[in-house]
């Protein structure tokens, strides 16, 4: 028995011994890394970073660009990167982007540009229409642009249709296959699994439910949405078309005409995409440097002089971190994401946060307009009222507020942008979707099969009811009411605001989505333009000659800004994230859309259940 014990002993002692030798190595391991990013952020001299004259600048974007990025713990982030594991997607802001054109523009050190956008992502048109507007400034300045690629998707080649020059790898890759909308149906998945789903909604074309109660894309819904569709390719083509200087015909639409196409072309795509004019020359890797050599010069390490974007956005956000001079401000608030209630981080719309950022700029006594910057398909509806409402105290105060479309502005965020006095939209923006739903499933079936089920007693009709038993007759009418008040609420909202009947309202309404171009005509938006164009239109309604933009956002902790200037050096030790954007397989992306579609579902967090959100405003 004492040898049994002894033995015992032993062990737990030896694994006692092993755990605290593990404690004491991780910790070890963390400390002296964080020591050495430490050293690394003190001894890195920014200042080192020079342009020198004649340079071109290297506008590589990577990852998606949004309006505004999501708040992403800088430890997290860290650790993420040391483990190499999985993280979120690389976000570039929109003001960043343009910020850096206007710099360059005037900058006598950049004599041209390079647009190597092999790892920028998601944009959307409306974001790249935007880009555009200043890649055109930067061009009449008489700087030349050239675009290289090994192959460039269709988002990357809109932006490169701007350039004087494009350049593709001769066994490079590029295809415009248009704008789709295709999503997941769970009808018969959800009857499969005995899940019941209840459905509340008001408006024709109010597909967001539809993927929960049917297999297949109704005839209503891709009415609607074939012609916001086809507006944003149009858009698209005339673009492109007027940048290439050919006709808008070019786009190969038809299949036939492409395979005949790639045939001529021996099945090469570089080939087609240059006998077609998308691009002026094909170029290897190593022909585009030497060219490039050839233009600016050599950097003296085996390159061309350049500056990346990077460095040239640090040394311009140094330039620009002195105080503003004018005492009067146009506030910009971004409100970017799904909306939900109570406090968010940014990169999604709360309503107490969102709400708060307003009322911020409404007590500051600086602030003499608000622009609110709008790029969101909507959500919670309650939480888009508190919003709206806040939208409302800032004009009693005096202060005019114009609203600014971003590349979505529907649903929820119409509510909030209704109220404004002016709305500006591109015309590229998905907008409308004036409708209402609710949604939600009981599992009563499910467990039944599990053997599971509910019973009770209650004082009245409607105590108990949860998840877990059937929807009854009676409580399904009271939401259905709920829903259909709060339809009415909406069109009254647009109504009231817009100068329209609710007859008038209604008839475009019905949960329909439409282009900025098309909200223009039908009387949802006041004028087509960019964000510059809105805070000029405040500031006018402001009587304001002089004043400075003031962007009001969520400030970060004392401990987040550290982390931040700290942990901020790690890609330096560790290099920057393996680009995923190409290399994810076809299974991969269906298993995240999948999960991407489930996640969105059970963030909707609106204390009714009540949603106006626009689940068909993305394109694929």
């Amino acid at each position: 028995m004492k040898e049994k014990k002894s033995t015992i002993a032993r062990i737990t002692l030896g694994l006692f011994s092993l755990l605290n030798t593990s404690r004491k190595i991780i910790i070890n391991l963390v400390f002296f890394t964080l020591l050495l990013i430490f050293i690394i952020a003190i001894t890195r001299d920014e200042k080192n970073i020079t342009v020198e004259p004649g340079s071109a600048l290297i506008l590589n974007i990577r990852g998606d660009i949004v309006e505004q990025k999501h708040d992403i713990d800088p430890m997290d982030a860290f650790i993420s990167e040391a483990l190499e594991q999985p993280n979120t997607a690389a976000e570039v802001l929109l003001t960043d982007i343009l910020s850096v054109i206007k710099q360059a523009t005037t900058d006598d050190r950049i004599s041209m540009m390079v647009l190597d956008l092999e790892n920028m992502q998601g944009s959307g048109i409306t974001k790249l229409s935007d880009i555009a507007k200043a890649l055109t400034e930067f061009k009449s300045q008489g700087k030349k642009i050239i675009a290289i690629g090994e192959q460039y998707s269709q988002d990357q080649y809109y932006l490169a249709s701007y350039a004087d020059d494009i350049w593709l790898n001769p066994k490079g890759w590029m295809l415009l296959d248009g704008y789709g909308r295709y999503q997941l149906y769970f009808k018969s998945a959800l009857e499969k699994l005995s899940i019941s789903q209840h459905i509340f909604r008001v408006g024709t074309y109010k597909s967001a439910v539809e993927p929960y109660i049917r297999d297949s894309m109704s005839a209503a819904a891709k009415e609607a949405n074939q012609l916001w569709l086809t507006d944003l390719w149009q858009q698209y083509k005339i673009d492109v078309a007027q940048q290439r200087n050919f006709a808008v015909s070019n786009f190969d639409e038809n299949i036939d005409v492409l395979v005949t196409k790639l045939k001529a072309a021996n099945g090469n795509i570089a080939e087609y995409a240059l006998a077609n004019n998308w691009v002026d020359a094909l170029k290897t890797r190593e022909q585009m440097k030497q060219d490039l050599i050839n233009v600016v010069g050599s950097n003296g390490d085996k390159g061309y002089k350049n500056i990346a974007f990077d460095d040239y956005l640090t040394l311009i956000n140094s330039y620009s971190s002195m105080e503003s001079i004018s005492t009067n401000k146009v506030a910009v608030i971004v409100a970017k994401g799904t909306i939900l209630t109570g406090n968010q981080k940014p990169g999604t719309i709360g309503g107490t946060s969102t709400a708060a950022l307003l009322r911020q700029a409404r007590d500051n006594d600086n602030v003499k307009a608000v622009v609110l910057r709008v790029d969101s398909p909507g959500g919670s509806a309650y939480a888009s009222e508190i919003i709206r409402q806040e939208v409302e105290l800032l004009k009693a105060s005096g202060k005019p507020v114009v609203a600014s479309m971003g590349t979505y502005a529907a649903s929820g965020g119409y509510w909030i942008s209704a109220p404004a006095d002016k709305i500006y939209a591109s015309p590229t923006t998905i907008t409308g979707s004036i409708g209402i739903f609710g949604f939600f499933m009981t599992f009563e079936k499910t467990l039944s099969k599990l053997g599971i089920y509910t019973d009770g007693v209650g004082t009245t009709d409607i105590a108990g009811f949860g998840i877990t038993r059937e929807l009854t007759p009676g409580m399904a009418n009271i939401i259905q009411l709920n829903i259909e008040r709060g339809y009415r609420d909406f069109v009254e909202l647009v109504a009231n605001n817009r100068n329209m009947t609710t007859a008038q309202v209604d008839a475009i309404a019905q949960g329909r989505v439409w282009s900025g171009s098309k909200a223009l005509e039908l009387g949802l938006v006041d004028a087509l333009g960019d964000l510059d164009n809105a805070i000029e239109a405040a500031a006018q309604l402001a009587n304001l000659e002089d004043y400075d933009r003031l962007l009001i956002e969520k400030e970060k902790s004392p401990r987040a800004l550290f982390l931040q200037s700290l942990l901020g050096q790690a890609s330096i030790f560790f290099g920057p994230p393996a680009d995923s954007h190409y290399s994810e397989n076809k299974l991969t992306s269906l298993i995240n859309t999948l999960s991407l579609e489930l996640k969105q579902l059970a963030q909707l967090n609106d204390p009714q259940g009540i949603y106006s959100f626009c689940l068909a405003c993305e394109v694929e």
